[in-house]
């Protein structure tokens, strides 16, 4: 449950929610790879075996304290307690969309920084059973200003730390297998369609890749067979195009999926949208992911917003076309979420089919993403902005 807040000032000035738990101030055991977890607990006298235990309640059965984990001993419990916090996130605000299908949680982490996580349900479509995909950030802000994002127009604060990106999918896991038991309960499902978070993308606040350690780290976690056991190839890593880090990837063995956000077909008007583009422009950007899907055999996905009259004309469907020709990848067109600072509109379904047809021309595969959490502000960072705006008024 959202509980209530104070305010106080962050170093950029702004006003966001502050709340007393000493609890917090303790380290998040979140933070601790396995190896690292095991040497804690010999360092605590307890047998190796116990890491396996701890890691189980908390990754599988998401236990949301150490004193419910009832297969450790009391002793061991309240030492873990005087030594380890489990998540350093409470949740500040909460919305659910009017159709039911997207939430968005606003999270204070223990520095009172905001970050948000989102939910989307997708109900079954013939091919794809129902799917419940937790959408995860990796930054407090962002730096690199893509002008038509919430976050980017926000500033950079700091990176999240392991625990923190984690965090955010054990919670989400708590909400899916809570609304699981209900259908289960309610006939709808049996016991053995107790599924949880099917898919995890990281495409909310921040650039992951310019966290890229903790971020590679938490995908391991997230794919830990004997926790939340997520499929790799269920986990979505989104970034702006970070060449160096995007060549380190496919160096890690991970069968996860690449999204790549695009926005436009050329450097000039992908450097009006995008600054970062000045540095890695889109012809760079392209051989990288021919070098990636070369050497992971992986489709890779580009995340193309649709801004009207700056990005959406057909001309420029073909030029992505031509752009994308030879790559195994496939285009997520989205019409953009307005932004109070941002200056751009909607393009309209009409517009976006047109341009989806001048794709199609090229033999380029590619997708109208749904619209999801609109009456929510449920594009990234809109919900920080939200309570900022709220609190400061």
């Amino acid at each position: 449950m959202p509980i209530p807040f104070s305010t106080s000032s962050t170093s950029m000035g702004q006003t966001v929610p502050t709340i007393s738990d000493s609890s917090l101030m303790l380290p998040s055991i979140l933070d601790l790879s396995r190896e690292n977890l095991t040497a804690s607990m010999l360092e605590m006298g307890e047998k190796a075996f116990r890491c396996n235990q701890l890691w189980r309640s908390i990754y599988h059965e998401v236990s949301e304290s150490f004193e419910e984990m009832s297969t450790l001993s009391k002793t061991f419990r309240k030492s873990l307690v005087e030594k380890y916090s489990i998540s350093s996130l409470t949740e500040v605000m909460a919305l659910t969309s009017s159709d039911g299908t997207t939430s968005k949680s606003l999270y204070r982490l223990h520095d009172g920084e905001l970050i948000e996580t989102v939910m989307m349900r997708y109900e079954s479509d013939g091919h794809r059973r129902n799917r419940k995909t937790a959408c995860i950030s990796t930054q407090a802000g962002c730096a690199l200003g893509c002008t038509f994002c919430a976050t980017g127009q926000q500033g950079f604060r700091r990176n999240l730390t392991v625990g923190e990106i984690v965090a955010q999918v054990i919670e989400m896991q708590r909400v899916a297998i809570a609304e699981d038991q209900v259908q289960i309960d309610g006939g709808k499902r049996t016991k053995g369609e107790l599924q949880g978070v099917t898919n995890v993308v990281f495409m909310g606040m921040g650039e992951p890749l310019a966290n890229y350690k903790n971020t590679v780290s938490a995908i391991r976690v997230l794919n830990d067979g004997q926790g939340l056991n997520i499929g790799a190839r269920h986990i979505t890593v989104s970034t702006v195009g970070l060449i160096p880090e995007i060549l380190k990837l496919a160096d890690e063995d991970l069968q996860i999926n690449l999204a790549i956000s695009l926005h436009a077909p050329d450097n000039v008007t992908r450097s009006q949208t995008m600054p970062v583009n000045k540095r890695y422009p889109v012809e760079e950007l392209i051989n990288a992911c021919h070098r990636y899907a070369d050497k992971t055999k992986r489709r890779i996905f580009f995340e193309y917003v649709l801004l009207k009259e700056q990005n959406d004309s057909i001309e420029q469907a073909q030029k992505l076309g031509r752009l994308l020709n030879g790559l195994h990848c496939h285009v997520n067109l989205i019409p953009v979420n307005p932004t109070a600072q941002g200056p751009f509109e909607r393009t309209d379904l009409v517009n976006a089919k047109t341009f989806q047809g001048g794709l199609k021309q090229y033999g380029i595969p590619s997708t109208i993403r749904m619209e999801k959490g609109i009456d929510i502000n449920a594009g990234c960072g809109q919900l920080r902005e939200r309570a900022i705006d709220i609190l400061n008024n």
